[in-house]
């Protein structure tokens, strides 16, 4: 890299960058000016991202424009907004091609692309027409028609060609059409020309059909927001201007306009459109809210924590631009396929229009036509985008489900696992204790849970919030209480209805009062299942206990299930106790690793990988970052947290365990849809070799081989777009 001091990387949209040839002239066109040291490409997307050492977005714009597409905005990799100015002459060149596809919500007869086909059919047509009434002007006819579609292909096929190029699709078919012409198959070239038109404008709408699908998630965060000013008063405002810290108020039934914390209520919040989750979740104070969900029933007020710039939506929409622009290993090897494939077959063409006229008294008319077939059968269009279609495709359905993954390579290789390693606090459970058992000795069940739960009001420690949700679910009325005091490390005491009460560990209840023989057994039962019991301490007698567990996530038993119905090996690695792990493993039916440092997480994956294993590791990104990092694949847990989208290889927005299986399965259903891709692609260029070279068919079904395939391929990957059978 040279001139580091001012080395920058932008994203570009571009607009009408339908198709793998689009991307490979935009590429090699990119990588050709002086000082760009890396070009990715996303047609999924609509984006180029360029790293560069001159600082000069103009020229990467103008090297774009000139190729005829059209440049749309711009924005600095990492930067918080992007900027969506063009300059004039930008848009002047963008407009002078068919590649110009307009705004995103134009139907494509509207578009510069639907326009010219819809002129060159009305040609051909016309021609047609004009040959059966005036036979003498038929050839001039089909001339002209062909030449209104033909004069813009053959301008971005010398403009490719200077740009690094040569081998374009758009320079196979001017060849091939003014071929046709020489030797008098005019009216056959003039609808070649028509059929291509039609196959691109195809393109097209497929590619625009999968750029919306992530796009559309953008749509279900609100215009406004009901902003709370200081006096109390509330108003409204844009929601894309509302600052981190600022407090909103969401009434029933309105989407959520911002990231934020509930300062105030509670309701049940529809998340399916972000996470997938079909349930209502209810929420109240102090737990999170995603951008675009839907409040249910109740009036929230909430501290905004994100801007609109990244908010979860937002940053699920980058990163899955980004994740686009990132090749597969297979993608790459079709790459470096098609440059030797194209040269290849036109090298074919030459011999086949050449050598059986020279050697074989051939005659000349016949065998160039057949060259010419080849040319156009030829074309890698379809090969090259089937990888990519799928890989886009199957990115954006799971994002939509809450599943992300930064890239096609980790797609390939989630479906590849055979082992997925599993933290258990936050993974596996919901870290969060939860109130197993009430328990009364000298009182009742109810009393027991009331009195803990006064003397725990106010507190926000786990332990002490199990035993309040506990208590609200049960609508348990809490008396006041009096004298309160927290003794640090054992417990909390004070004044209940004139009643000396404490709540602690038994160690600690032990300095206050007796522990029966049978009661400690039971405590020591409860402990064996991974419990935490708390004893509850009224004027020096023992009057009950609470045991709380952080128990384990509502589907982890049906996604370790699913994994395993897949062969897939699972196994836990935590570094809570033993005994307590041992519980949750025994419930969940999972093989047990307790008590580890995260470098013994890290060790035992790479023991697992010695052993010729491929390793997901999963977990919530922050502790287990050196055992995430040295799997194959990384899978962060969690709710939209900065870490859990941007620390390891994938992450599970709604945090299910079922998930991770989702994300197998996704990976292996794409791999089988590329596999059907390539096959549709090379068997349809194969069948109409042969037919062409023995006679069966000519130039206009050799150009439906190309445009025809290239369609079915991006129409197959779409398919993907629909969540699986269940």
């Amino acid at each position: 890299m040279t001139g580091t001091s001012q080395s920058a990387k932008v994203r570009l949209r571009v607009e009408g960058m339908d198709c793998a040839s689009c991307a490979t002239k935009i590429e090699n066109a990119l990588q050709r000016m002086p000082g760009v040291t890396e070009v990715n490409v996303s047609v999924a997307a609509g984006t180029v991202t360029v790293s560069h050492d001159r600082g000069d977005t103009k020229a990467l714009s103008g090297q774009i424009a000139g190729l005829g597409y059209a440049v749309t905005g711009s924005e600095e990799v990492g930067a918080k907004h992007a900027s969506h100015e063009v300059s004039a002459s930008e848009e002047d060149a963008g407009h002078s091609h068919i590649h110009d596809r307009g705004p995103a919500d134009q139907s494509w007869w509207q578009t510069r692309k639907g326009r010219l086909t819809i002129a060159s059919g009305a040609a051909l047509a016309v021609a047609f027409a004009v040959g059966k009434a005036v036979p003498a002007t038929e050839q001039w006819a089909f001339l002209l028609a062909m030449l209104i579609g033909l004069v813009p292909i053959a301008r971005r096929a010398f403009s490719a060609a200077m740009a690094g190029t040569p081998f374009s699709i758009e320079m196979l078919m001017t060849i091939a059409a003014v071929g046709a012409v020489f030797i008098g198959a005019t009216e056959e070239a003039a609808t070649v020309v028509f059929l291509f038109l039609i196959g691109e404008l195809l393109e097209g709408v497929a590619a625009s059909k999968a750029r919306a699908s992530i796009q559309d998630l953008t749509k279900l965060v609100p215009k406004t927001a009901r902003l709370e000013d200081d006096d109390g008063q509330v108003r409204e405002v844009e929601a894309d201007t509302l600052t981190v810290g600022a407090m909103i108020q969401v009434r029933p039934g309105d989407r959520i306009p911002a990231d934020g914390v509930i300062v105030s209520g509670d309701s049940s919040i529809d998340e399916a459109p972000v996470t997938g989750e079909s349930t209502p979740v209810r929420k109240g104070r102090d737990e999170n809210l995603f951008a675009g969900t839907i409040n249910g029933n109740g009036v929230l007020r909430v501290r905004v924590t994100a801007a609109a710039a990244d908010n979860t939506i937002a940053r699920v929409v980058k990163l899955v631009e980004e994740a686009q622009e990132s090749k597969a290993p297979t993608e790459r090897f079709i790459d470096r396929f098609s440059r030797y494939y194209t040269p290849g077959v036109v090298a074919v063409a030459g011999l086949v229009a050449v050598v059986p006229p020279l050697l074989f008294g051939g005659a000349w008319s016949g065998w160039i036509y057949k060259g010419l077939a080849i040319l156009l059968i030829g074309c890698p269009c379809a090969l090259v985008i089937s990888v990519p279609a799928a890989i886009a495709a199957s990115l954006s359905a799971g994002a939509r489900r809450g599943l992300l993954l930064k890239g096609g390579a980790v797609l390939e290789q989630i479906g590849k696992i055979t082992i997925a390693c599993f933290d258990k606090t936050g993974t596996l459970t919901a870290g969060k204790p939860q109130v197993t058992d009430v328990i009364g000795f000298d009182r009742s069940e109810g009393d027991v849970l009331r009195f803990a739960a006064a003397l725990e009001t106010g507190s926000n420690h786990p332990l002490a919030n199990a035993i309040l949700a506990k208590a609200a679910e049960q609508q348990i009325w809490m008396p006041p209480t009096s004298n309160a005091t927290a003794i640090g490390g054992r417990g909390v005491q004070a004044t209940v209805e004139g009643v000396k009460i404490f709540l602690g560990s038994p160690k600690a209840a032990a300095e206050f009062t007796s522990v029966a023989a049978d009661q400690e057994a039971l405590i020591s039962r409860l402990n064996d299942q991974g419990k935490t019991v708390a004893l509850l301490v009224m004027d020096d007698g023992l009057a009950g206990a609470i045991a709380m567990r952080d128990e384990a996530r509502p589907d982890a038993k049906k996604g370790l299930k699913l994994l395993a119905d897949a062969g897939i090996r699972t196994v836990m690695l935590t570094g809570d106790n033993r005994r307590t792990a041992n519980a949750i493993g025994q419930q969940l039916g999972i093989d047990v690793e307790a008590e580890l440092l995260p470098q013994d997480k890290q060790r035992i994956v790479g023991k697992f990988q010695k052993e010729g294993l491929v390793v997901a590791k999963v977990g919530d990104g922050i502790n287990d970052a050196p055992a995430l990092a040295a799997a194959d694949v990384g899978i962060a847990m969690g709710g939209g947290t900065d870490v859990a989208l941007e620390t390891a290889d994938a992450a599970v927005l709604h945090g299910r365990v079922s998930d991770v299986a989702a994300m197998v399965d996704l990976s292996k259903r794409t791999m089988t849809n590329i596999r059907q891709n390539i096959t549709v692609a090379l068997g349809l260029k194969a069948v109409f070799l042969v037919t062409t070279v023995i006679g069966l068919t000519g130039l206009w079904p050799a150009i439906l081989a190309d445009t025809g395939a290239t369609v079915l391929v991006t129409l197959n990957a779409l398919r993907l777009l629909k969540p699986p059978a269940t």
